[in-house]
């Protein structure tokens, strides 16, 4: 199964956590673009399409919704975030078929540019459909077929699921899990249903996530894919509560060596300037560093970039004075290969005593590191 049919499952489920208990219209938001004459991926043309498709995974809610009602600023903050990653994504598709016309997957970047500008319209960016409706029908793609019977029933397991809004995400999940064990039942090879179980643990944290992520690893209809991302999200989940080694020469020059720095709360921000998400949430990040570094809190950058000064370019004008890694490698960055990072931002939170705590630092940042500092 394509990352591009798992994403819209994941869409869909990211849009029916941003739904719960919110029935007022997204908002508009800004259009996220690069600067003039700036390139959003990498000159190599598979690099730049690993690029494209990481673009497609869809921001995970906060995972502190599963237990608490989201407020209207949060949900909006949310939507924002997802309308954001939609039109990057697009822009990103757009630069992929125009710059690599003979590349095998340019058809097919040609075909998600105007699904994801479609999508970005329909969750915020309003002022893209001029640009959308500029397109003009869709001549190329034949009309949709009716979708099949496995197709039907995720779709109704979906719209069931999303009944429960006013019950919490917890309850959402737990019973849209229930209607895919049911459905699991009668297509046992399809791949769709470990890609929505994966979903869930990514979206759920605690037992369920563990107890999915073995099943998926385990399972012999998995595809290979998606048990890599269920891989990688325990090799994550096993490092909770034991120390995290990582050391570097920061792009500064600066000597950043984690074990030297116990008694500091550290937020390590696997990040890139090419990630709208990524970028979203820096002025929060900025915030929480300004409030709490003189309490001891410090921040460790793990850069996903390619182009040295352009990361330096972009952290001097957004000022993040904290250390940042670069090895040029994007997606195989050293440091993410090692911890089995496959979507970013990942914000991990360390404690004074150097071991890992946290895995979604982006989840009231704030608060969690104000409790951190206060341990002995």
């Amino acid at each position: 199964m394509s990352l591009t049919s798992r994403c819209g499952l994941a869409l869909a489920l990211a849009a029916l956590t941003v739904c719960l208990h919110a029935d007022d219209p997204a908002p508009a938001v800004k259009k996220v673009a690069s600067a003039p004459g700036k390139n959003l991926l990498s000159s190599d043309a598979g690099t730049a399409w690993k690029e494209v498709e990481s673009a497609l995974v869809p921001p995970k809610p906060p995972a502190d919704w599963s237990e608490n009602k989201p407020t209207d600023e949060q949900k909006e903050s949310f939507r924002k975030i997802m309308a954001a990653g939609a039109g990057l994504a697009a822009d990103k598709s757009k630069e992929f078929f125009t710059r690599f016309k003979d590349h095998p997957e340019a058809a097919r970047a040609k075909g998600l540019y105007r699904d994801l500008l479609q999508a970005a319209v329909q969750m915020g960016q309003i002022e893209r459909t001029t640009e959308l409706e500029a397109l003009g029908p869709d001549l190329s793609r034949p009309p949709a077929p009716e979708p099949g019977p496995f197709e039907k029933k995720m779709q109704s397991a979906v719209a069931e699921a999303q009944k429960l809004q006013s019950k919490g995400m917890e309850v959402m999940l737990g019973d849209f899990e229930k209607r895919l064990r049911e459905i699991q039942k009668e297509f046992p090879t399809r791949g769709e249903i470990y890609a929505a179980l994966m979903e869930i643990a990514q979206m759920s944290g605690g037992e369920t996530s563990t107890r999915l992520i073995a099943e998926i690893i385990a399972a012999k209809n998995a595809p290979k894919e998606i048990q890599e991302v269920a891989l990688g999200m325990k090799r994550k989940l096993d490092l909770i509560g034991k120390p995290v080694d990582i050391q570097f020469t920061a792009t500064d020059g600066r000597k950043i060596n984690l074990a030297e720095m116990k008694g500091k709360v550290i937020l390590i921000d696997f990040w890139a300037t090419w990630c709208g998400p990524c970028v979203a949430e820096i002025p929060n990040v900025v915030a929480a560093y300004e409030k709490l570094n003189p309490k001891g809190f410090e921040i460790v950058g793990i850069s996903f970039d390619e182009d040295k000064d352009a990361l330096a370019s972009f952290v001097k004008k957004k000022k993040m004075p904290w250390a940042q890694f670069f090895d040029g490698a994007g997606w195989k960055n050293k440091f993410g290969q090692s911890f089995g990072i496959n979507s970013i931002p990942s914000m991990w939170l360390i404690d004074k005593k150097g071991n890992l705590r946290d895995l979604e630092g982006r989840t009231e940042l704030i608060s969690k590191v104000e409790k951190m500092l206060a341990e002995k």
